[in-house]
């Protein structure tokens, strides 16, 4: 990832939490000289991850040990020149994004149902107060052959960085006025790039 030294960020813990609040992300592989890509939502810990694949995916055939690469965007927003306060600029765009590289091992079967509850169980909670879902309204014979549709893997982190592009090169007053001017938008994503940049200028 090309990263600016003022944009940089490599805390684990804050890029792991980026993680689990956006928590889909974007895998990709290579084989045979061709780049493979797929798309899951992730069980992160401390140092790596869990996901799963439909069987039929391309990437669901990786063999343990096979080096994969993440890639997560968190937040990202346009910036209007028109929001700066005491400079003349040209327009960007602000974000968070993560990416993260390692080797992957496939789910015994035990721990891919492990997953499937963990994941379900991780995102149930942000519902609250709805009652959780959980696996056991399933049949088992159902769930069984949910499972054969699947495949788990596990992937340890050898690196792990995030690239926080939010205004830090601009004066403080250019910030608050990049903040306003999102806030102002107010949708969704420009929402999220505001808090993420009001984090950093506490």
């Amino acid at each position: 990832m090309y990263r600016p030294l003022a944009f940089a960020l490599d805390d684990a813990g804050v890029l792991r939490e980026v993680l689990r609040r956006r928590i889909f992300v974007t895998l990709a592989t290579a084989r045979d000289g061709e780049i493979l890509f797929a798309y899951a939502p992730v069980v992160v810990e401390e140092g790596g991850l869990r996901f799963h694949l439909a069987i039929r995916n391309p990437m669901a055939a990786m063999e343990d040990g096979t080096r994969v690469s993440l890639s997560c965007l968190a937040a990202d927003a346009y910036v209007s020149p028109d929001w700066y306060r005491t400079i003349v600029a040209v327009p960007t765009w602000n974000y968070v994004a993560v990416e993260g590289e390692g080797a992957v091992r496939r789910l015994p079967r035990e721990e891919l149902h492990k997953l499937l509850a963990d994941l379900s169980a991780q995102e149930e909670r942000k519902l609250a107060p709805k009652p959780p879902w959980t696996m056991n309204k399933v049949a088992p014979e159902r769930t069984e052959m949910m499972m054969n549709a699947i495949v788990g893997f596990e992937m340890k982190f050898d690196r792990l960085e995030g690239k926080f592009k939010l205004s830090q090169d601009k004066p403080d007053e250019d910030v608050q006025g990049v903040i306003a001017g999102l806030e102002a938008r107010g949708d969704a994503a420009s929402l999220a790039v505001a808090r993420e940049m009001r984090k950093l200028s506490k």
